[in-house]
C-alpha cells in the first residue's frame, strides 16, 4: 500500500514538472517571437498603406485616428502626407457578407474621396473564384472612382461593378467594405474637407475634453 502511494506521489510531481517546464518554454518561445510577429504585421500593414495611397513623406502608422462607422464600431484609417500636405487616406476596412466569413481590406482614397487604389489584407473565399477579388482585373475597376457619384453595387444589382463570374457574393462583400470605408470617413460629417481634419472617434479624446472643462 505504502509502495502504491509512494507511486502515486511520484507520478503527481512528475506530471507537474512536465507541465512546469512546459509552460515556461511555451512562454519563452512566445516571448522570442512576439516581436518579429509584430514587425511582420507591422510591414505588412505599412506596404498594404504605400501600395494603396499616393507618394508620401510622414509616417502614417503614427498618425493613425479612427473613425466611427455607425455600425457599433470604427475603422483605422492612416493618413499619408507629403512634405506636410495631405495626398491621401488608407482606410482598413471590412465586410461581413463575404462568401466564406470576413474579408478585410485595405482602401485608398484621395483627399476628395477619389479611390486610389484596394487590395486585400484577409479573406477565406472560395480559390479560383472569390480569390479573383484581388486581382487587376476586378478591383482596377474601381481606380479613379468617386463613390459619391459611382454606385459601389454590381450588374446584378443595377450598378455599374462588373462581379466576378461565378462569384458574385465576394464581389458584393468587396463593395460591401469600400462603400463602408468611404461612408465612415467622407459621407458621416466626421472628415473635414476643407482642412483635411477628422473628428476623432477615440473615447479617450472625450474624457479629455471634460477634463479640461472641469
Amino acid at each position: 500500500m505504502a509502495k502504491t502511494e509512494s507511486t502515486f506521489k511520484n507520478m503527481v510531481l512528475t506530471l507537474t514538472l512536465i507541465a512546469f517546464v512546459a509552460a515556461t518554454c511555451l512562454g519563452f518561445v512566445y516571448e522570442l517571437t512576439k516581436k518579429p510577429i509584430e514587425m511582420s504585421a507591422l510591414k505588412k500593414k505599412l506596404d498594404a498603406i504605400k501600395l494603396v495611397v499616393p507618394e508620401f513623406t510622414n509616417n502614417p502608422d503614427e498618425e493613425v485616428f479612427r473613425v466611427a462607422t455607425g455600425e457599433g464600431d470604427s475603422l483605422d484609417v492612416y493618413p499619408a502626407k507629403k512634405d506636410g500636405v495631405l495626398t491621401g487616406y488608407a482606410v482598413n476596412t471590412y465586410t461581413k457578407s463575404g462568401f466564406s466569413g470576413d474579408i478585410r481590406i485595405m482602401a485608398g482614397f484621395k483627399p476628395d474621396g477619389t479611390i486610389n487604389y484596394i487590395t486585400v489584407l484577409e479573406h477565406k473565399e472560395t480559390p479560383g473564384l472569390g480569390t479573383k477579388m484581388d486581382e487587376p482585373a476586378f478591383k482596377n475597376q474601381f481606380i479613379g472612382k468617386n463613390p459619391s457619384d459611382f454606385v459601389l453595387r454590381v450588374n446584378k444589382d443595377g450598378g455599374p461593378v462588373d462581379a466576378i463570374t461565378a462569384a458574385t457574393i465576394s464581389s458584393r462583400a468587396f463593395c460591401d467594405a469600400v462603400q463602408r470605408a468611404y461612408n465612415s470617413l467622407f459621407a458621416s460629417g466626421q472628415w473635414d474637407g476643407n482642412s483635411g481634419s477628422t473628428e476623432s472617434t477615440d473615447p479617450s479624446d472625450e474624457s479629455k475634453k471634460e477634463k479640461n472643462k472641469e
